[in-house]
C-alpha cells in the first residue's frame, strides 16, 4: 500500500465514528463492503426515480424476499424480482413521478452477506384528482448476499412509520 493510501485510510478511520450501530470496519475489505451495499440501497432509489427499470433491476439477485406489508396490508412474499420491478414499473409511470431519499445507513456485515438498515421519505406526485402529493416515511431493510457479479439485493422491507397526503395518488397507476 503507497503512503498516500495509508494516510487516506488512517485519516477515514480516525474520523469515522467508533460506533454507527454497525459493523466497524477494520480493514479495506469491510469498508469497500460497507461503502458498495450502501451505494446499491441508494441507486435503486436513483433508478426508481429515473423509472430506469433495466438498471433498478441489475442491483437485485433473481429472486427477492419483499416486505412492504406496512403499506399494501400483503404479507411478505419471496417472489421473482422481475415482478418486483414490473409492479414498481406499472405503479410509476408517465404522469407519476416519485423522489425517494434515504438517511441514517447502519450497516451490518456477515461473511457473504450484508444488511443495510436505513432511514427513508418518499413521495409520489401525479395530477389528476385533487392533491396530486403522497408522502411516506420508514425504514428500509436491504438484505445483500455477495455473487459472483457483485453484492444483490435478495430482500428488500419497508416499514412505514407515516404517511400522509391523497391515498388517490399511492394506489392510482401512472398514465
Amino acid at each position: 500500500m503507497n503512503a498516500l493510501k495509508r494516510v487516506t485510510f488512517a485519516a477515514g478511520m480516525a474520523l469515522a465514528p467508533m460506533d454507527a450501530g454497525g459493523a466497524e470496519p477494520s480493514d479495506w475489505r469491510a469498508l469497500a463492503d460497507e461503502r458498495a451495499v450502501i451505494r446499491i440501497a441508494d441507486a435503486i432509489d436513483r433508478a426508481v426515480d429515473a423509472q430506469d427499470w433495466k438498471l433498478a433491476r441489475s442491483y437485485f439477485a433473481d429472486r427477492v424476499t419483499a416486505d412492504f406489508s406496512s403499506l399494501s396490508g400483503q404479507p411478505a412474499a419471496n417472489i421473482a424480482s422481475d415482478d418486483l420491478i414490473g409492479a414498481w414499473a406499472a405503479n410509476l409511470k408517465g404522469s407519476k413521478t416519485s423522489l425517494h431519499l434515504r438517511t441514517n445507513h447502519q450497516v451490518v456485515l456477515e461473511a457473504d452477506t450484508a444488511t443495510v438498515l436505513s432511514t427513508g421519505y418518499a413521495w409520489n406526485r401525479m395530477e389528476g384528482n385533487g392533491d396530486p402529493l403522497w408522502e411516506v416515511w420508514g425504514t428500509y431493510e436491504h438484505h445483500l448476499t455477495r455473487f459472483a457479479d457483485g453484492w444483490k439485493v435478495d430482500g428488500f422491507a419497508f416499514r412505514m412509520t407515516h404517511e400522509r397526503g391523497n391515498p388517490w395518488v399511492k394506489t392510482t397507476p401512472g398514465q
